[in-house]
């Protein structure tokens, strides 16, 4: 029981790398996040992007800020992710 315990501890939630679309939300960004997965035909590399909704306890982020979020339980309705880092600001208008 105890093996079980700590096994579940070490294994470390996903996290994903993504653009800050978003942070009109108290506490909540939107992260595009890209990914390139294969035609299953013809074989050629095609883009996909999701939109995943974060947690941002500080409001920290802007729009266009390149962010690190990883998984977390469920915050609200759709919101299970929560940010670790910025990664890059983007530039002050």
């Amino acid at each position: 029981m105890a093996e079980t315990k700590t096994v579940a501890a070490d294994k470390s939630a996903r996290t994903l790398t993504g653009t800050v679309v978003s942070s009109k939300m108290d506490k909540t960004i939107a992260v595009e996040v890209e990914r390139l997965i294969k035609h299953p035909t013809y074989g050629k590399y095609v883009r996909r992007t999701t939109k995943l909704l974060a947690h941002d306890e500080k409001n920290e982020c802007r729009e266009g800020d390149t962010v690190a979020i990883s998984e977390c339980r469920p915050l609200s309705r759709h919101k299970a992710w929560r940010l670790v880092r910025v990664i890059e600001r983007a530039p002050a208008e």
